[in-house]
């Protein structure tokens, strides 16, 4: 087997105003990066069109209407203070839910060990009925339920390493026993949610702060002890929130993290999975806004995935 890579020429008409962090230059950044040749062997697939109902899995049926109705026929449609739509942001947010659900399907199916979906607009902040943070649909949200409705799934996890809390993803699944939640994020920084004490209705969310200025050492010292409790639950299936707006030349926060780092945590996540559900991970793209940083670390993380899927 090897990995699965999913994107969409429609992710790059979902165009925010000049000067937006969340822009169409971080998906272009990453395609150059993915041309060389380290990454031939990657089975690159079309992110699908998802039915409109599978975003009922994470959202009300009048926010889905709602949003619906906001597509622009030119320019852009501002939603809140961070987010915008414009005529191809509708597509492309359905094709980064039909992507993952699409990788889902992919390796439980044994198609692929494990795979990696270059979408946006991101997702992980998109609350049940309300838009936040560049995000539309809570795509990782969503794509858990698909996997532990659709396919019958006992336990699944989902990771998130994003600079930014995951507030989108918690909402989403803070009842949802069958799903275990761990983010890490940079604490105090917006959106001001994410303490510890931020355990989900059956005590299966885990939030790992760190503190401004911190780096690799003290990710990995909070990681090691919250895949071990990931361990113990079993997942039958692994989910990636992956941001790279932790690295220490992102513009949008302080985190000190290199390549090296983004290395060793997808080397962690790959080893749970292995140990608990035979390799099996999706990973979604989130954040990461300085586009040569957002390019190696996607690389690095992606050249880790092919490394343990082959």
């Amino acid at each position: 087997m090897t990995t699965l890579f999913l994107t969409h020429p429609s992710a790059l008409q979902h165009v925010t105003p000049s000067g937006h962090p969340e822009r169409v230059e971080r998906l272009e950044a990453i395609y150059a990066a993915l041309r060389k040749d380290d990454f031939a062997a990657l089975d690159r697939r079309s992110a699908p069109l998802a039915n409109e109902a599978e975003v009922l899995r994470g959202h009300s049926p009048k926010y889905l209407a709602e949003i619906s109705r906001a597509r622009p026929e030119a320019g852009w449609e501002q939603l809140d203070p961070d987010t915008y739509m414009s005529p191809g942001s509708w597509e492309a947010a359905l094709r980064a839910i039909g992507g993952v659900e699409a990788a889902v399907d992919a390796v439980l199916a044994e198609d692929a060990r494990n795979a990696f979906v270059a979408m946006r607009p991101p997702g992980h902040h998109a609350e049940r009925a309300r838009s936040m943070g560049f995000c539309l649909f809570g795509t990782v949200a969503i794509a858990a339920k698909y996997a532990l409705d659709h396919h019958g799934l006992a336990r699944v996890a989902v990771l998130d390493f994003d600079v930014h809390h995951g507030n989108g993803t918690q909402v989403l699944l803070w009842d949802e026993a069958r799903a275990m939640f761990v983010s890490s994020q940079q604490m105090p920084l917006w959106p001001g949610t994410g303490s510890a004490d931020e355990t989900g209705a059956h005590g299966q969310v885990i939030n790992l702060p760190l503190a401004p200025g911190s780096g690799g050492a003290e990710m990995r010292e909070a990681w090691e002890g919250a895949l071990a409790r990931v361990a113990a639950f079993r997942p039958e299936l692994v989910l990636v929130s992956a941001g790279f707006d932790a690295h220490r030349n992102d513009p949008l926060a302080n985190l000190n993290w290199t390549e090296s780092d983004y290395a060793w945590i997808t080397h962690a996540i790959c080893d749970l999975a292995d140990d608990s559900c035979g390799g099996r991970v999706v990973s979604a793209l989130e954040g990461g806004y300085d586009l040569d940083a957002l390019a190696a670390s996607v690389a690095t993380h992606i050249r880790v995935l092919m490394e343990r899927g082959a």
